[in-house]
């Protein structure tokens, strides 16, 4: 299969490069399972194709309030925004910026300009932003708990916060995944080396007809593509850092 779609079938090819069945890669079944676990853990943390951003729309309930902190699914691995409740030009009420604009001002649409109110809505933003400011947000992906430091007295149980987050792609949901070939020759990379450091255990050992194993060549063959293709994930593959102005 030279475009695998499933976990076996990527775990095959990765072994078929290695020599297989021409050659009996000497990897135990729960050795294979690690090395493409820690191939996918890898890219997912460093591939711009590992994560996606999404939206979370969670319904407050009454523990989140008591707690102060909403339990953020598995799959998330970093959380970015929680969008403002009932900000200056939020529209649920009667009384809200931008429903007086629509009715004061956007009664004729063809013979106004739409510039001024796209700088009133910017300056007001600036203006809540300058004065109230955004609500801090603290999360850890191992804790999977988000915590929004904020009065949490304005929020009713039953209303909806939005979380902007990243979210792992499984490649068990999303096949293509696995068709990756950067992954592939990751992930067989990661098994050779597993081959490697396990023949380097019988190393100067000789088999039947003067044959001998060469483990460590193995391994470090293995260590050679494993940083070359490190380097090239940071290269290529992942995405800029953002800079930090302070």
């Amino acid at each position: 299969m030279a475009n695998p779609t499933t976990r076996a079938e990527f775990k095959e090819y990765c072994l078929r490069r290695l020599g297989k069945p021409v050659i009996e890669i000497n990897v135990d079944e729960d050795q294979l399972e690690d090395r493409i676990d820690e191939a996918i853990a890898y890219y997912q943390d460093y591939h711009f194709d590992g994560t996606s951003k999404d939206y979370i729309q969670h319904q407050v309930t009454a523990d989140n309030v008591t707690n102060k902190y909403i339990t953020i699914p598995e799959a998330v691995i970093g959380v970015t925004n929680v969008f403002d409740i009932g900000d200056a030009i939020h529209t649920q009420n009667l009384f809200n910026l931008r429903y007086q604009f629509a009715l004061n001002d956007f009664y004729d649409t063809t013979n106004i300009s739409l510039i001024d109110y796209r700088m009133a809505m910017e300056r007001i933003q600036f203006y809540e932003e300058l004065l109230v400011g955004k609500n801090p947000i603290r999360y850890n992906r191992h804790k999977n708990i988000l915590h929004v430091d904020m009065d949490w007295g304005k929020v009713n149980p039953g209303q909806y916060m939005i979380i902007e987050c990243y979210r792992i792609v499984d490649p068990d949901t999303y096949t293509d995944v696995w068709k990756d070939r950067w992954l592939l020759r990751y992930g067989t990379a990661l098994i050779k080396r597993q081959w490697g450091e396990n023949l380097s255990k019988f190393q100067g050992m000789q088999l039947p007809g003067g044959l001998t194993f060469n483990g460590e060549q193995i391994k470090q063959e293995a260590n050679q593509e494993i940083d070359k293709l490190e380097e090239e994930m940071t290269s290529s593959y992942s995405l800029p850092v953002n800079d930090l102005i302070g």
